[in-house]
C-alpha cells in the first residue's frame, strides 16, 4: 500500500495497524495523521511502547497514558482508583496512537482495551476509541523478564482480534538508495538469505569509513557500548567533567525509570568527546537523537557546550525524566541529557537514520537485532561491518508468519478502500488551490510578479544561503520570519520548508 492511501485511511476514522520495513515512512506518515487529525478538533494521544520510541514523536508511554504503569495484571476495579486526570485523558481521547507495536506484549494490549471500555462506560473495543498501532514485526519483539508473564505479539492478543484494524502495509523505501543493499534487508525480511547475500555483507568487515567523520558504533550489548565511549574518552587530553544523576522515588521505580530512559547515572565528558542529545529540548533546539562534538563548558555551571552537526552551538543544561502511574509521580531522575556517541545499543538506535555506522554483529542474541542494526544507514557504502553471528541474518519464524497474512490483508483493504483514492486527490487539489491563485495568469508572470517582493523565489538554494539561513536561525531561534525573508529574498513558505530540512519538523513553530 501507499502512503497516500494509507493516510485517508486513517483520516476516514478507521482503526488500523501501521507497518512495513525499516525506512518505509511509518513515522513520517503517523505525524502527517496526528497534525491532520488535531486540526480537525480530534483530541490525540500519541503513546509508545517505550519511553524512548515516545520520544521520538513527543508523546509518553501507553503504560503511563493507561495508567497501567509497572503492573502485568489489573486489580479488580482498579479503573475507578484512577485518578480524575487520567480518567478525563481516556474519556476525552478520539485517536490512540501506539507506536514501536512489535515491543508491546500482548496481554498488555488487553490491559489497555479493558481500562479504555471501563473508563469510558462503553464495550466496543478501547471504548469506541480509534486505534492507530504502529510498528514492524521483524523488528525487537517483546522481552519479558523473569518477574513478568510470558508474552507474544499483539496481533494474538483478543483485543487485537476484536479490534480487527485494516492494515496499511507501506511498500515504498525512503530510507535506503542502494538497490544491493535493498535486496540484503528483504532477504533478511522474507528468511531467505542466500550466500551472495552473507558474502555482500561480510565484503564490508572493516570497511574504512574515515571520509564519513566520526562515526557512531552499533552494539548488541551494554557492556561493548559502555566500553568502547569509555575507552574513546580516555584518548581525549584536557580535564574530565562529570554529572552525577539526582533521582527520587522509591527504590524499585528509580530502577525502572532508569530502565526506561537513555539518561546515564554518571556522565563523564571532555572536550573534544562525541555526544548525542537524548531529550527533545523544550524549546526546540535539539532533538533525541541530535549528534555533536562538545567543545567546552561554561565558566559558571561547567554545564557542557556542544556544537550540534548541524552548526548550531548551544549550552546544555539539565532535564528531568519521570516515571508516572496514571498521574502519580512515583521516580524522577535530573541528569545532563547527553550520552557518549561513538557507540550506543541497537536496542536503542531502533528509530533512527544514521549517516554512517560501525556495526558490531557478533554478538547478536534475539532475531530481528541484525535487521534492525544494518537498516539503520542508507546503503553499503556508509556500513562497515566488525562480524556478525548466525542469528544476526535471522527474523522470528512468527514474524515471517504474521507477515506473510499482514501482507494479504493489506492488499485485501488495499482494494476495500480504493475509493478513498478520490478523497486524496480532492485533498491535494484543494491544498494547490489555497497554495495557488486559481486565475488564468501564466505562471511566467505570476513568478515575476512573486520576485518583485521574494527576488529569489524558487530558485535553486545554495550552500551559501543554507550557511546564512542557519547562522540567524542559531542566533536567534524565535527570529522573525519577516527578518529572514528580506535578507533571503525568499517567500516565508520556502524558508519554513528550509528550517525544517535542517533542523527538524517543528523548527518552523518557534518563529515570530
Amino acid at each position: 500500500m501507499d502512503q497516500v492511501l494509507a493516510l485517508e485511511i486513517m483520516l476516514s476514522g478507521e482503526s488500523v495497524l501501521l507497518t512495513g520495513a525499516a525506512g518505509s515512512g511509518k513515522t513520517y506518515i503517523l505525524n502527517q495523521f496526528i497534525r491532520a487529525a488535531r486540526a480537525k478538533g480530534k483530541h490525540v494521544s500519541v503513546t509508545a511502547t517505550t519511553g524512548l520510541a515516545a520520544t521520538h514523536l513527543n508523546g509518553n508511554t501507553i503504560h503511563s497514558w493507561a495508567g497501567i504503569g509497572i503492573h502485568n495484571s489489573i486489580p479488580e476495579n482498579f479503573h475507578e482508583t484512577l485518578l480524575k486526570g487520567r480518567r478525563e485523558t481516556i474519556e476525552k481521547t478520539d485517536v490512540l496512537i501506539i507506536d514501536e507495536i512489535s515491543m508491546l506484549h500482548d496481554y498488555r494490549l488487553d490491559m489497555v482495551d479493558h481500562i479504555a471500555r471501563k473508563v469510558r462506560g462503553n464495550d466496543e473495543p478501547f471504548g469506541g476509541i480509534q486505534v492507530i498501532l504502529c510498528g514492524d514485526f521483524f523488528q525487537l519483539p517483546p522481552v519479558s523478564r523473569s518477574d513478568e508473564p510470558p508474552s507474544a505479539f499483539v496481533v494474538n492478543s483478543a483485543s487485537y482480534k476484536e479490534l480487527d484494524p485494516a492494515v496499511c502495509y507501506l511498500e515504498e523505501q525512503h530510507r535506503q538508495d542502494d538497490s544491493d543493499f535493498l535486496e540484503i534487508l528483504n532477504a533478511i525480511r522474507s528468511g531467505d538469505v542466500r550466500r551472495r547475500h552473507a558474502d555482500t555483507l561480510m565484503a564490508r568487515q572493516d570497511a574504512d569509513l574515515s571520509e564519513q567523520g566520526e562515526v557512531t558504533e552499533l552494539h548488541t550489548t551494554n557492556i561493548d557500548v559502555d566500553g568502547l565511549n569509555i575507552l574513546q574518552l580516555k584518548k581525549l587530553e584536557g580535564e574530565s567533567h562529570s554529572y552525577s544523576a539526582t533521582t527520587t522515588g522509591k527504590e524499585t521505580y528509580v530502577a525502572t525509570l532508569k530502565r526506561s530512559c537513555l539518561a546515564v547515572e554518571d556522565l563523564v565528558l571532555k572536550k573534544g568527546a562525541l555526544i548525542m542529545c537524548i531529550k527533545n529540548s523544550p524549546d526546540k533546539k535539539y532533538v533525541n537523537g541530535s549528534l555533536g562534538i562538545v567543545t567546552g563548558f561554561e565558566e559558571d555551571t561547567q554545564y557542557p557546550k556542544v556544537k550540534l552537526n548541524n552548526g548550531r552551538e548551544l549550552t546544555i543544561a539539565p532535564e528531568t525524566w519521570e516515571l508516572r502511574d496514571g498521574d502519580k509521580k512515583r521516580a524522577s531522575l535530573v541528569q545532563i541529557p547527553l550520552r557518549l556517541a561513538w557507540a550506543i545499543t541497537v536496542h536503542k538506535s531502533q528509530g533512527m537514520t544514521l549517516d554512517a555506522a560501525r556495526v558490531d554483529l557478533r554478538r547478536t542474541f534475539v532475531p530481528g537485532m541484525g535487521y534492525v542494526a544494518l537498516s539503520r544507514v542508507r546503503n553499503l557504502e556508509t556500513l562497515s561491518l566488525a562480524g556478525m553471528n548466525r542469528l544476526a541474518l535471522q527474523v522470528s519464524p512468527e514474524a515471517l508468519e504474521i507477515d506473510e497474512t499482514l501482507v494479504y490483508k493489506s492488499k485485501r483493504d488495499s482494494q476495500r478502500f480504493d475509493n478513498l483514492r478520490s478523497l486524496a486527490k480532492k485533498r491535494k487539489e484543494t491544498n494547490a488551490t489555497a497554495e495557488v491563485s486559481t486565475s488564468s495568469t501564466p505562471w511566467a508572470e505570476k513568478l515575476a510578479k512573486m520576485r518583485e517582493t521574494h527576488p529569489n523565489a524558487y530558485m535553486k538554494w545554495t550552500n551559501e544561503e543554507d550557511a546564512v539561513l542557519i547562522d540567524l536561525y542559531n542566533e536567534d531561534n524565535s527570529i522573525s520570519i519577516d527578518i529572514l525573508t528580506e535578507k533571503l529574498g525568499r517567500h516565508p513558505g520556502s524558508i519554513r520548508m528550509r528550517l525544517q530540512k535542517h533542523f527538524g519538523e517543528d523548527a518552523d513553530s518557534t518563529l515570530t
